[in-house]
This record gives C-alpha cells, sequence and structure tokens, in this order.
C-alpha cells in the first residue's frame, strides 16, 4: 500500500511538474521572426485592439490611451508596486527606453495597482516612461493577453503596426527584450 501511494504521489509530482513546464513554454514566448522559436500563443486582435484602444489614468490623473503612441514599437509591460520581480526589471526598462526612444520605442507600465502606491513608488524609484493605473480592472486585459493566471509581471511587445511579437510571463531581462527590439524597432 505504501509502495503504491509513493508512486502515486510521484506521478502526480511529475504531472504537475510537466504541466508547469508547458505553462512556462506556451507564456514566454519570443517572436518567430528570424529566430527559429515556436510561435506565440494565440492572441486575439481584438485584445490587442482593447489594449490600444485603453484608457488609463497616469499618475498625475490624466487620462491616457495607448493608442497615441500608434505607430511606435510599444513594450507595455503590466506590473504592480508589490511584486518583486516587476521591480526588478524596472531599471533595466528605463535603460533600454532611453536607448531606443529615438528608434521609435515606448515603453507604458500598466500598474495593476493602487494609484497612490504607484505614486509613491514612482517618486522613489523614477523611470524614464509612462505609468498608468489600471487597478484591478486590468486583470481582464491581462487574461485577453495570453495571460490567464494574472502573473506578474506580463510583457508584450507590439510592432509599429500593432503586431504582436512578444509576450513574455516573468522577469524579463534587458538583454534578451534588447534582441527582440533590435528585429522590431525602427532604425
Amino acid at each position: 500500500m505504501a509502495s503504491s501511494l509513493n508512486r502515486s504521489h510521484l506521478v502526480l509530482a511529475a504531472l504537475a511538474a510537466a504541466a508547469l513546464g508547458l505553462l512556462a513554454g506556451i507564456y514566454t514566448r519570443s517572436p518567430p521572426a528570424g529566430t527559429g522559436q515556436a510561435p506565440l500563443p494565440i492572441v486575439s486582435e481584438n485584445a490587442v485592439a482593447r489594449l490600444l484602444g485603453s484608457r488609463f489614468d497616469d499618475i498625475d490623473g490624466q487620462a491616457r490611451q495607448l493608442s497615441e503612441w500608434r505607430g511606435k514599437t510599444l513594450v507595455v509591460n503590466f506590473w504592480a508596486t508589490w511584486c518583486p520581480p516587476c521591480r526588478d526589471e524596472m531599471p533595466g526598462f528605463s535603460r533600454v527606453q532611453e536607448r531606443y526612444a529615438a528608434r521609435g520605442v515606448q515603453f507604458v507600465g500598466i500598474a495593476l495597482d493602487a494609484v497612490d502606491d504607484v505614486r509613491a513608488f514612482s517618486r522613489q524609484f523614477p523611470v524614464s516612461y509612462p505609468l498608468l493605473i489600471a487597478g484591478t480592472q486590468g486583470g481582464v486585459l491581462v487574461r485577453d493577453l495570453g495571460n490567464p493566471q494574472l502573473a506578474l509581471p506580463h510583457t508584450i511587445v507590439l510592432s509599429p503596426s500593432g503586431e504582436l511579437r512578444l509576450l513574455h510571463l516573468g522577469l524579463l531581462p534587458e538583454d534578451e527584450l534588447e534582441r527582440v527590439l533590435q528585429g522590431v524597432a525602427s532604425r
């Protein structure tokens, strides 16, 4: 009996590990163009259109619509002040924004957080790109953009024509993001 119980636990553990590996593979994809990597998960054009049509307040209370950056390579990072990997990747994102701004790249941070927390965070840790506040309402958008678990950070890159070029769940290293941007951003 103990032997079959141990075997059952091993089988369950193996299945759980396989499922986690599958999820990591599904949600961490680089664009297929020239990379030889698997294609991105399917994210509907409607979800991308809803993102570009979304309106969120910035930290100063001004309504901003993502469509104002249409025609640029758009890096959208969903994050929260309470998320350590989110905070860890922001200085690198800020540096990449500064390096790639002249090449038509625009970063936008969308916080799934409270406005007061984001304001306090931005005073302590300023970044070179706009921070918008979606609060909990951003969860539907995040789900539609390939992240049903609502895990953070969640970063997407859209080409100037609005084509999804990267969907990355988890901390995104600066050098990996730069490789993607080199293939997408205007010269």
